[in-house]
């Protein structure tokens, strides 16, 4: 739950009036988790995760004393060692601030305009500190108690058709920060009750259009006819990478179809037919596990996983 959403954090605190988000601020030798990632904590409850175990526990009481207190900001600095009864090896800092509609607003505001956003947390210079971040799209710094956080790009995915296997496939994208993902249908009823995070359309062809070059493009419609011409139209434009679902005729039939209209055979290579991995089934579920698989395999999706990595 990294900075850039700051939809989970608006929606968490219209519910509780105040939550205390903590953040892994800056990480050192092995670690559960990686810079950038967050919780948001309020009195009975809590979401996202900072790797688990015994020191998220901790890091969750520390917040909700915070949100007791009244208290703006707190840095807790944790070996991951014996006297946390983990065997880690590395060491955290964690940042936890009190976000209320004031402090979310102003994160909002700097975000926004700025595309950064930087806050003094513990006592030291009057101006942020110059650094090196991690990586051109670093999503945060910490430096002599400064934290700073900016909008680092996410991976745009679009997926056409949201049946059995395209809403499978969205459920499980939605959770990942780096993933930027849009479900489209024709159905309205098929775009109901979607994750806050998914963005819907009702027009894949119209979503095709729209995407971004940098887009992957999943083709998981219940219509033949539809996925025919979604697979012509993407040819046509710049993509990183698209599949289609379907068995080995059907990829055969389309193959000829798409050179019949006069696509290359390196052209319509690029889109992969069957998708998944046959060896966990044809299950909804598992199909979509094995495209979410491949999907965060892509090296933009890994570069930006490495850059949270501090």
């Amino acid at each position: 739950m990294p900075m850039r959403d700051l939809d989970d954090l608006r929606r968490a605190v219209a519910r509780e009036d105040a939550i205390a988000r903590v953040v892994i601020a800056s990480t050192r030798g092995s670690t559960p988790r990686a810079a950038g990632a967050a919780m948001l904590v309020w009195p009975d409850g809590q979401s996202g995760s900072i790797g688990g175990g015994r020191l998220e526990h901790a890091a969750a009481g520390a917040a909700r004393a915070l949100l007791a207190e009244g208290a703006g900001t707190r840095v807790l600095r944790q070996a991951l060692g014996p006297a946390l009864g983990q065997c880690c090896g590395g060491a955290v800092v964690l940042v936890i601030e009190r976000f209320d509609d004031h402090r979310v607003e102003e994160a909002a505001e700097a975000l926004t305009h700025l595309g950064v956003w930087a806050r003094r947390i513990e006592p030291g210079a009057d101006r942020a500190p110059r650094m090196a971040w991690q990586g051109a799209d670093a999503a945060i710094s910490w430096s002599e108690g400064w934290l700073i956080e900016r909008l680092p790009p996410r991976y745009p995915v679009v997926i056409h058709g949201a049946g059995h296997v395209g809403r499978a496939l969205a459920d499980m994208l939605a959770p990942l920060p780096d993933l930027a993902v849009t479900l489209a249908d024709s159905r309205p009823e098929m775009l109901r009750d979607l994750p806050a995070s998914i963005t819907a359309s009702d027009h894949p062809l119209r979503a095709l259009g729209d995407a971004q070059d940098s887009a992957a493009h999943i083709i998981v419609t219940h219509d033949h006819a539809l996925d025919l011409e979604l697979c012509h139209q993407l040819l046509h434009r710049p993509f990183a990478r698209a599949g289609l679902i379907g068995s080995a005729t059907k990829w055969a039939r389309f193959r000829q179809r798409l050179a019949a209209l006069g696509h290359s055979d390196a052209q319509i290579s690029r889109i992969s037919c069957p998708i998944g991995d046959p060896n966990l089934g044809k299950h909804p579920q598992a199909i979509a596990l094995g495209v979410a698989a491949a999907l965060l395999k892509e090296p933009g999706i890994r570069a930006a996983d490495r850059r949270r990595t501090a």
